[in-house]
């Protein structure tokens, strides 16, 4: 991916990674224009960093066909899509009241992102050079046992996005997941967890990633590799349980 000169929509970036990357992209030199639900956080990023923006919740489908008419209506060269909206809950699965739950982050984080790419992609397959990076998560390989179906979530996304690859292989579209550790971020309250990479970092390496390794299929910091690879290095029953210690059972998944 080239990360200068580029016109960039990026969902869910009025918080946490997704500002932050929002940020470093515009400090390179691209057009960047993030979308939330809320408009006082908008309003403010646009005043304070001087990134555009537009509400959009992607759980609802009549909200995304809106925000594609904005944006490519405003930004005609819009050529980078990035689908980082998602929303992460615990859930305890012997509890009947957790199916709203679940339904909620399926609504968000799958369909969000299906629906968003859906949208985007005949637009964007009429570009000389564009992109479509969704992020996952190193959940998606390695279950955290507290967020069963945000974990499933992002291991369907990896999927779609294996095979979104594989279909426009050959077109101007280059595919590309972006796949991050436990960072600090509100999500789940972890802004203060001391055991999470520090924000600024995970979107600095990430960032000198896709400079270093333009045709990179998947970025991968350091600190997520631990996830990402553990099946294949055979150590995944000991990763599940490492990263699972108040459930003890998780030793013998």
């Amino acid at each position: 991916m080239k990360t200068t000169g580029r016109t960039i929509f990026l969902t869910g970036g009025t918080s946490g990674i997704g500002l932050e990357l929002a940020r470093r992209l515009r400090d390179l030199g691209n057009t960047v224009i993030v979308s939330g639900r809320r408009q006082d956080l908008l309003a403010r990023i646009a005043a304070e960093d001087g990134i555009d923006g537009l509400v959009l919740d992607v759980a609802d489908p009549a909200s995304i066909a809106a925000a594609f008419e904005t944006v490519t209506t405003r930004y005609p060269d819009l050529d980078v899509l990035v689908t980082m909206a998602g929303i992460m809950r615990a859930e305890d699965l012997r509890d009947l009241g957790h199916l709203a739950t679940a339904e909620a982050i399926v609504e968000t984080n799958l369909l969000g992102t299906i629906r968003t790419v859906t949208a985007f992609t005949p637009y964007l397959l009429a570009k000389s050079d564009a992109v479509i990076m969704t992020v996952t998560s190193g959940l998606a390989f390695v279950p955290l046992v507290d967020t069963p179906t945000y974990n499933a979530t992002k291991a369907a996304v990896h999927s779609y996005t294996q095979s979104l690859r594989i279909q426009l292989a050959g077109t101007p579209v280059q595919v590309i997941e972006l796949v991050p550790p436990a960072v600090r971020t509100e999500l789940m309250g972890g802004a203060t967890n001391p055991e999470y990479m520090p924000l600024d970092e995970f979107v600095d390496e990430s960032v000198r990633r896709l400079q270093q390794e333009p045709d990179a299929d998947e970025i991968l910091v350091d600190r997520v590799r631990f996830l990402r690879d553990a099946e294949r290095e055979n150590r995944y029953d000991a990763t599940v349980a490492a990263l699972n210690p108040g459930h003890p059972v998780a030793a013998g998944v």
